[in-house]
Order: C-alpha cells, then structure tokens, then sequence
C-alpha cells in the first residue's frame, strides 16, 4: 500500500500523541459519511460513520452505523433498512440522548419519479444498540396521528391541489417534541402569497392541549404577524415577533409562559433597523449558516448583521434578560469602527481589490465578550470563480466595544473558504480555530497544504503551522476532535484507505 506523509519539520513540538481509526475496516458496505456527534450541550462526544449495502426491496436500502467515541474507539453499530430515497445520513443527538439519523443525501436513481418520497430519519438508542424509524407525528385539527409511511411527492401535490380548490387555502401543521416535556405544534392556513390563523400549542406527554396561543388571525398580503423562536426553558418560550402592516414593522420581545401559554412579556426592541431585526436570527455569510446564539449567565446572547438602507453596514449584538426581560442592543460598523484597524475598509465591508470581508464564525466567550471571524472574499468574473486570501479577527468586551483586530495573511486562494472549523477552550474561557492555505515554498518553489493552528488564551494570540503533503493520490481532511486535539482523516479512495487519527495540540 502507498503511504500518506505528514511531514515532520517542527511537528513534533506542534502535534504528538495519536489515536487512530480505520473506517474502511469498520464494516464491508461502501462508505457513505461521517461526522461528529454533539450532545444538546454542544460537547463533543463522539463520531457516527455510514456505509451503504444497495437496495433491498421497491423502497428500502440497507445501510449500517458504526459509533465511536470521541476517543475513536466503538461503542455501537448495527445493520438497518432506510428508505431507497436516502443516499447518506448526518447525526446528532437530541435532548433524549437517542443519535438521530437525518438524511443529508438523497438517491432518486433506483426509484421511479412519479414514486418519489422524502426519506424518513432514524433513531439509535446507544444503550440498547437498536435503531427503528424515528416516530414523526401528523397534527390535523386536533387530531394526532403517527406518520408510518411517507406519501410521495405526486400524491401530496395532488392532495394539496385537491384542498386548495376547496378551501381557497391549505393546511399546514408541524409537530415536535420538546426537553421541556410534551410537544408543541405550530398550525396555519397557507393561500400561497400569505398565510394566516396561526396558531401555537402546547401538548402534554399523552398528547393531550394544554393551551393555545393564537396569532395572524386576520393576516392578509399587506398585513401579517410572525413571530421567530429564540430560546425556551421551563419557564418561558422567548420569541422575536415582527407586526407588518402595509409597508411599516415593528418588532417586540414576546415571552410565553411555558406552562400556560399566557404573554408574559411583549416589549418593543428598539436600537436597530428594521432589516437588521429580521436577519439577526439568521446571520449567514456566502459559505455556511453559524451558530449565533448562545445563552449563559440567564441572558441569551445573538449576533446579526448590522442593515441601514437595506445595506450591510456591520454587525449588531442583541442580549435579551431572561430575569427582567429587557433587551439591550448594540451595534460594530465597518465604518468608523473596524476602519480605525482595517486600512482602507469601506463603509459596506470592502477592502482593497475588492474583497468582502465575510463573517466565517462566531465566538461567544465565558466572559461575555465576543470574537468574529472574517474572511477576504470576492468572486473573480474575469474566471467565474471565488477567491479569499486574509483572515480577520475582530474581538470586543463585554459590553460589545471594539477591543481590536488581528489579521491572519493568507495567500490567495480560488475557493469559497479556506477556514475550517473551531472548538472552545478552557470551560468555554478560550478558543482555537483552524483554517488552511495553500502556500509556495520559498525555496524549492513547490505549493503544498499548511494547516494553521490559532488559539486565543487569555487574550494573547498564538499561532502554530503544521505542513501537510499529499503523496499518491491520498488527501488529508482536518477535522473537529475532543477539546485540545484535531482529527486528521487520510483518504485514497482507489485504494479503500479511509483512516481517521486524533491529534494532541500543543498549547
């Protein structure tokens, strides 16, 4: 077999210690993904690897999981039939401890088109090592119903083509179980341009209504009422709740009491435009949707993108007070803020050679401040391709003021990104965050992979790099691991070479 190289100039001092896998050797099936397993803490604890067996009925397929833990060894696997529909699954774990098995790719190759369904999610039970179909719950009128077999596509639409000539609408109802106990299911009639009588209920554990919060009663095209879910604990539901009526919003706080369903709070948020309102619970940059929340200390904590004149201008943080609930807001913009750190920024992010600066992540420290990671981005026209070079670090206080900025260079890159992925330090004090960049030697002129190692300790920056070669059609694919480790994984598909290795970080 040929071999994969990691080279060895200065890693000794950078990574040692290892762990390896071979996911190749874990079952006979065709390797189909793997990915790390998030307990409702957001702590690592482990891996699920899938292989495909092929078809084994009209609609079925037989795959297999293998589980690891987050120190690679295994700790659960078994054989199932998921639908034919299903190409790949993405786990995670949900607040019952179960490894839910969510399609993330689809095979419509082997199935007729008129026949074509959504496959259905799965669910591991780790104690038990058993895995069935994960139960999924039909909501019509009061009624529940288990959902066994999925309709097709055809069906459904004729269903709803049927239901909307006869009621001028259709309805719509989704369903789901909550930590806090019971269910909740959001229901509404859906006209196609708008929708209205919506309705938020609460069940207990048998299913049963305990109350129903109604809301967009009246909803029209030029009026409605929405309102966007942002934390929910025993005590309370919190939502963002936006009232549009003919061209004017207005957005409130409003708090549910989660046992009676009665308003606890609607307060006016104020301090932020209206754009900036209605993208702050879905910040998004060009290459991934980030984690922009987090609640710690009874105060939920969210980072958006700051509008005004329907035109990024920088970054806003809202803090709502889970004890008076009251919201605070505050906003970082590209201009007068970052531009006293950023030579020659723009007032809508741009820097020179028409780079973006584009947020990659999102880092909420124990000690309320706030680190976001940029990234130069620009789309190339002249090759219809994208291309980033630097890294920027922009870092704040608690009370979301401008600290300072740190940029990591980067060569020029054509892709989307070239940063990786972050994990939080120290019980959430500190964090270390990854990317790569394709650089050429100096010396012998060659291009190869580096792998850059960021940590951010105490306040003090420190960086390691970490040469990657490629030899032999082999690629290396850097990873999430346990805190105070990366995982490797070493491909060459010719060859079934699948290996996954943990590797201690030295900081």
């Amino acid at each position: 077999m040929k071999k994969f190289f990691l080279l060895a100039f200065g890693l000794v001092q950078v990574l040692y210690y290892s762990q390896t896998q071979d996911l190749a050797s874990l079952a006979s099936g065709d390797h189909v993904g793997m990915n790390a397993l998030f307990d409702d803490n957001d702590n690592l604890y482990g891996y699920v690897s899938l292989y495909s067996y092929g078809k084994t009925g009209d609609k079925t397929k037989k795959f297999e999981y293998v589980v690891l833990d987050k120190n690679l060894n295994p700790v659960a696997n078994k054989e199932f039939e998921g639908d034919i529909t299903a190409g790949s699954y993405l786990g995670y774990i949900d607040f019952r401890k179960k490894v839910i098995l969510r399609p993330n790719s689809f095979d419509y190759s082997q199935i007729k088109m008129s026949e074509l369904f959504t496959p259905r999610s799965m669910e591991i039970d780790l104690a038990t090592n058993t895995i069935e179909q994960k139960t999924y719950y039909d909501y019509d009128n009061g009624a529940f119903n288990v959902i066994n077999q999925p309709k097709n596509w055809k069906e459904t639409r004729k269903e709803n083509k049927v239901e909307k000539k006869a009621k001028g609408y259709n309805y719509y109802s989704t369903v789901f179980e909550i930590k806090e106990g019971g269910f909740l299911a959001l229901e509404l009639n859906d006209y196609g341009k708008y929708v209205n009588n919506n309705s938020l209920i609460k069940f207990d554990a048998d299913k049963k209504e305990i109350w129903r919060y109604r809301y967009n009663t009246n909803g029209d095209k030029k009026n409605t009422e929405e309102i966007t879910l942002v934390e929910k604990d025993d005590k309370y539901i919190y939502f963002i709740a936006q009232k549009k009526i003919q061209d004017k919003k207005t957005f409130s706080l409003l708090v549910l009491d989660m046992k009676t369903g009665k308003e606890v709070a609607s307060k006016p948020i104020s301090g932020l435009s209206d754009d900036t309102i209605d993208n702050i619970t879905s910040f998004s940059s060009t290459t991934r949707s980030l984690d922009n929340d987090k609640t710690f200390d009874d105060k939920i904590v969210i980072l958006g993108r700051n509008f005004e004149n329907k035109r990024g201008v920088g970054f806003a943080r809202m803090i709502i007070d889970k004890n008076t609930l009251e919201v605070d807001t505050k906003t970082i913009n590209y201009t007068p803020n970052l531009s006293a750190f950023i030579p020659k920024v723009d007032e809508l992010g741009y820097v020179e050679k028409n780079y973006h600066l584009q947020p990659r992540d999102v880092f909420f420290l124990k000690d309320g401040s706030i680190g976001l990671l940029l990234e130069k981005y620009k789309i190339d026209f002249n090759l219809g391709v994208p291309k980033t070079t630097d890294l920027v670090y922009v870092y704040t206080d608690k009370d979301f003021k401008l600290k300072g900025v740190k940029t990591f260079d980067k060569d020029k890159s054509f892709a989307t990104s070239d940063y990786l992925f972050s994990q939080y330090l120290n019980d959430g004090n500190d964090v270390v965050f990854f990317y790569r960049d394709y650089q050429k030697d100096k010396e012998t002129k060659q291009k190869s992979w580096k792998l850059f190692i960021n940590t951010l300790i105490g306040g003090t920056f420190k960086q390691e790099i970490v040469p990657i070669s490629e030899k032999d059609s082999y690629a290396v694919t850097p990873y999430v691991g346990k805190e105070g480790y990366i995982l490797l994984r070493e491909y060459n598909a010719k060859e079934k070479f699948n290996k996954i290795r943990l590797e201690r970080l030295n900081y």
